[in-house]
Parts: structure tokens; sequence; C-alpha cells
């Protein structure tokens, strides 16, 4: 990375730019890597001593090979906890069928006005575009190619046909052909599937033939356009009080859509949906788009699905800060209207009255207050206090049923509140700094939207809930100990109690047709933990600094109380069915999956050199999990797909700690 800044010159202009790029063949997981880049302009012109024009443009391309989370059986066959089912050897490389690219590239235009001693005024237009999406594989008529699917496993076949598990094993053990993705053998099934599209693109009589595509790579894109202004208002009142006011609004438009990656040795695709072929009488019912029926699609076309989500808030917000002699408060409002709705772009024959087009206007009225303080004990220890109540409207992705196929809303849509609050102890002594906090957030009426396949209804569905609920309570307490004028001792630990507060109403309908399967059906979340982060942390860090300009110090870190995310459809009434409470099912469908505590340790070590007076060279050297703990189960989440009678058919997917790793930096400034 490359940094340049001019700083402010005599004729009023200053420039700063910077670019960088970083890149990995293979990064820790095998079959990922990385390769990105980012940029950095900014432009400023000074008018005079109150006026000042600025411009912002930055952005950073990324394109990076994805790692897939596996079920712990997968992982132990292969001998390896960051098992990755995402890639396969092609002609002798590794390829990644999972890819993510992004770019969005962001300017700002912004004008600093200062009238007057005690006003400052600061007005910025924003415009962002860009693309964001990520690879995948896509199959029709075809079996699962993902090596790590559950009839590929030996487990499947461990009650029913031994002989068939033993030999399932060996192979995942000894051949990357069945461990992982099976290039070659996709690229074989679409050379061997010659083809004729009757009256393609709607056309009577026009036939074409040649080899249709069963497996292709597909690039899933939902690129976003957005232009905002914003303008904020600071005047200091008198010398113990500050007024800020100000105003916003933002527009946005996402793109989702898909193309066409790699047909993967074939000569096209058919835009059908596989899921209305299978479950429909009706020959028309599988066009994703009436405009265009039996649609052939090459690389680059778009296809599957086509619609944009606008969505546009205005914000209104104001803030008071007040200081006396002992204490030092501030109080705020907002108050913002948030609206959005779907248009779509295809006519799907499923849903032809609701598919293309605008579709209603959803508004919501939000904002909220807030208010806090703190108290001057002495000139070294401080007590402070914050409070706020929030509300804000769902998003435009929870809202839409399958926004994919239709603009059918979820029912009883509401805004989100949260109402919380810390209450702090801080103290600031020459040798010693400090700070406890209590603090408390509760959120209500929230909405939960994940699609997934269903085995009891075999088919895919649309799973969202209203009404969910998440309360979160805890301490934070960290410290910092000068023990000796070249020793200091860190410290720090949270513990916190995040749990599920309600019983939320989930709806789930069939992804290929407007009849709810479910309506109002209870989810018995209230008690269980949310899950993705340690519930309880801790750190001590011991750090010394030589006056010779170098440093060395480590980090001894706990991880504790860590759970994965409850799946809501096991802890309905009707997933129990017909068990009581004395079947092993029982518990197995109701008990949360907890993790294991871990402990990792960190060292670094810092130098730096100056040359001449005027150049210097900074060294800064780290490694991370210095014990090489790769046992810690770090994340993961229970299977959305389940079968209530064989519970561990799909069992959790796990992600481990990555294993000792380096970091080293050298700069060089003049």
């Amino acid at each position: 990375m490359a940094t340049y800044n001019t700083g402010m010159q005599a004729n009023g202009w200053a420039f700063s730019a910077s670019g960088s790029r970083r890149w990995s063949d293979e990064g820790y997981v095998p079959g990922t890597f990385y390769d990105a880049g980012a940029y950095f302009l900014s432009v400023e012109k000074k008018i005079n001593a109150q006026h000042s024009i600025g411009f912002v443009g930055l952005g950073a391309p990324i394109i990076s090979g994805r790692q897939g989370l596996a079920v712990e059986e997968a992982q132990t066959l292969t001998d390896d906890h960051y098992y990755n089912p995402n890639w396969g050897y092609q002609d002798g490389e590794k390829r990644n069928a999972n890819v993510s690219n992004d770019h969005k590239p962001l300017f700002i235009l912004s004008d600093y006005w200062k009238p007057d001693e005690r006003t400052k005024v600061n007005t910025s237009l924003l415009y962002s575009f860009g693309r964001d999406g990520y690879t995948a594989l896509n199959w029709y008529d075809a079996p699962d190619p993902r090596p790590d699917y559950y009839r590929y496993l030996p487990s499947y076949y461990s009650d029913t046909d031994p002989s068939i598990a033993g030999d399932l094993t060996s192979a995942w053990q000894n051949s990357t052909n069945t461990s992982q993705l099976d290039w070659a053998q996709l690229y074989f099934a679409n050379g061997k599937n010659l083809y004729t599209v009757k009256d393609a693109e709607g056309i009577s009589g026009n036939d074409i033939t040649g080899n249709r595509s069963k497996y292709i790579v597909e690039d899933r894109r939902q690129d976003p356009t957005r232009i905002a202004v914003n303008s904020v208002l600071e005047r200091k009142l008198n010398d113990n009080t500050d007024l800020t006011v100000g105003a916003s609004y933002n527009s946005q438009k996402t793109h989702y859509f898909k193309v066409i990656e790699d047909l993967l040795g074939g000569d096209f695709w058919v835009d059908l949906d596989q899921f209305a072929a299978r479950d429909s009488d009706d020959p028309n019912a599988a066009q994703n788009n009436l405009a265009t029926p039996n649609h052939v699609v090459k690389v680059g076309d778009e296809f599957g699905y086509d619609y944009d989500i606008k969505t546009n808030v205005i914000n209104a917000f104001g803030q008071v800060e007040k200081r006396w002699r002992k204490v030092e408060g501030y109080a705020g409002v907002s108050v913002s209207s948030t609206s959005f709705f779907r248009e779509g772009n295809y006519q799907k024959a499923l849903f032809p009255d609701n598919s293309l087009g605008k579709s209603d206007v959803q508004s919501f009225i939000h904002g909220g207050i807030k208010a806090g303080a703190v108290y001057k004990i002495s000139g070294r220890h401080y007590i402070t206090a914050n409070a706020a109540f929030l509300s804000d409207a769902p998003t435009a992705r929870s809202a839409y049923l399958s926004p994919r196929t239709r603009d059918a809303l979820l029912p009883g849509l509401t805004t989100e509140k949260s109402l919380g609050g810390d209450i702090g102890y801080e103290v600031r002594m020459s040798r010693v700094k400090g700070r406890a906090t209590l603090y408390y957030i509760s959120t209500t009426d929230g909405v939960w939207s994940r699609s997934f396949y269903h085995d009891v209804y075999q088919t895919f569905v649309n799973y969202s809930m209203t009404g969910v609920s998440i309360e979160n309570a805890g301490i934070e307490l960290a410290a910092e100990v000068k023990l000796s004028p070249t020793w200091q001792l860190t410290a720090v630990y949270a513990d916190g109690l995040f749990t599920y507060n309600s019983r939320p109403n989930a709806t789930v309908t069939r992804d290929n047709s407007d009849t709810a399967i479910a309506v109002d059906r209870t989810v018995y979340w209230k008690g269980y933990r949310v899950g993705g982060m340690p519930q309880r942390a801790a750190s001590i860090g011991f750090r010394y600094s030589n006056p010779k300009y170098w440093s060395i110090g480590a980090n001894a870190n706990y991880f504790g109380n860590i759970y994965l995310d409850p799946n809501p459809d096991r802890r309905t009434a009707e997933a129990l069915g017909n068990f009581v409470s004395e079947d092993p099912q029982w518990d197995q469908l109701l008990e949360q999956t907890k993790l294991d505590d871990g402990v990792t340790v960190d060292i670094y070590f810092t130098k730096s050199w100056r040359l001449k007076k005027k150049y210097r060279i900074g060294f800064n050297l780290s490694v991370s999990n210095l014990l090489d703990n790769t046992d810690l189960v770090t994340g993961g989440y229970e299977q959305l797909r389940y079968d209530p009678t064989q519970i561990g058919k799909f069992p959790p997917k796990l992600s481990y700690m990555y294993g000792r790793t380096f970091f080293g930096m050298v700069t060089f400034s003049f």
C-alpha cells in the first residue's frame, strides 16, 4: 500500500491519495483465494477562512473464493476441521465454485461552511453504484453435485447397507473425486446431453438443438445504486451549550438477478423452474418469464429472476449537549420515514398477477429518543449513564415472503422497537485506567426470514416470523495498569445473557405457491440463547516497551458460552408431533447446541527506526493462536432442514478457529 498527502497548500488546495492490493493464491482454508484492491482520492479546496469544498472517491474491488461450512462427519472423514466442499480439481488446478465478486465505488462531494465562530454547516452529496455477487452451482434434472450432500456420506447407509458405508468411507479418505467437487464429471454430463428446445423464446418453429447443460455456474447478483444527501448544523449556543440539527435523504435501488457464468461444456441452459415443473401438471408453470417462454440462455445472459427493490428514507434529527461544573449531559431525538417497494422485471408463470411490475408501496414512520450524562465525582472518577428508545422499519428483503418470485408480503409487518441503557464507572489515574459498565437492551417486533428445503413438506419453503424479541443484558470490565515505566498490564472481561424473549408467529409458504402451509404457527423460542457469538469472554495481556523504540507483548484470551442459533421450526408443537417427553426425539429436537469453551494466546513485536531525522521505518510482527488450538469451534449453524424422526440426519455445520497464523508488516514514511 502506498499513501501520499500534501497537506493544505498555500494555494488552498489539499490532496490525499492511496492505493493498495492484497492477494493470496490460497488462504488458510483449502480452495480459497483472495485478490483485493483499494483506492482512495481526496481533494479539498479552501475558498476562504469560512468556506471549503471537498471531494472523496474510494472503492475496494474484491474477488475471493469462499469457504463452505461442513458437517462434523465430513471433517472427520477428511481429517480436516477446515474441509471446504466448494472446490475440486479441474485440469490439475483447484477450482472453487463459490466465488464472491464485489466492487461498489463511493463518491462524496462535501461543502464545509463556517459562517461565524459559533456555527458550522456541513453538507454532503453521496453517490454509489457497482456490483455485489457470488457464484454458485445450479443443476436441472441431475443429481446434486455437492460432495457433502447427505446422501453421499457413509452415515446415510450405515444402518441400511454397511458395505456401501464402508466403501464410501474409504473413498472419502482416499479420493478427492469423492470428497471434493468432480468438475470432470460435470463437464462429462453436459457434453452427453443432446437436446432440442421446441419453440425457443416462444417463437413457433424456432427449434434449437445442442448439448443442454445439466450443471452450470451462475452469478447471483444484487447490484446497488444509491444517492444520498445529508446536512448537519452545529451551533454553540453559549460556552456551555451545543446544538446539533440535521436532515438526510437516502434513495437506493438494488437490482437482484442471475447471470450465466459458465455452461461447463454445454451449449446452452433452458430457463425453467424445475420445482414448478415437478409440482404442476401445467406445462407452462415452469416458465420463469412468460415474455420469453423456453428461454435459451448462454454465458452472460440473465435468467431465473430479475427484480428491483427500491427504498427511500427521510430523516431529521437534533441533539443538545449541556455542560455544568460536575455534570455533562445530552439529549437527542430523530424522526424518519421509510418506504420501499418491489418492481418485478419478469412475469413468472406461477404468479402472473403479482410478479411483474411495481408493487404497493410500504411506508413506516419511526425514530427515537436518547439521553445520557456524565457525573464527575472528581477529576479522575466518573459515573456515566445512557438510555435510548429507538424504532426502525423492517427491511424490504425480510418483508416479502419470496421476493425472487412475487411481491406477497409477510402478514403483521410493523416497526422493530429497541429499549436500552447502560450505567458505568470510569477511573483515570496516572497509573491505572479502568471502566465498569452494566447494560441492558430489549428488542421487540423483529422479523426473521429464511428459505430452505423442508423434509416434512418435501418442497422448498419460505419461513418467516414476526414478533421476534431479543433481550441482552451484561457487564463489561476493562483495566489498564502501568506496572512500571516499561511494563503495562491490560485486562478485559465481558459476561452477558443474550436470549430470545418471545414466542414468535411463523408463516410458512411453498416457494411455488401462494397457499400458506402454516399461518400464525407458534415458535417456542423464549429462553433460547442467541447464537453466533461468545456470551462470555476475557483477555489479559502484558506489554514491555523499551525506550529504544521497540516493544513486545502477549495476550491470553478466553471464549465461553457459545451457542448455535436455534432452528425455529424444531421448536414448535407441530415438530414434536406425536412424541411424548420420554421419547429421545423430544430432547433432541428441543436442546440447543452449546459449543465448548476455548483459550488462545497471541504475541506481537514492534520496532521502529528514524533515519536522518526525516525517514521512519516501522516493523510489526504478530502471531495469532500461538498454541495452534485448532479444536476450538467458533460458530456454525443448525441446519434448517431436518427430519424430526432422525435429528442426526442433518447435523449442525461448524466452523473452527484458524490455527497458528503470522502477520508481518514493514512501513516506510517520509
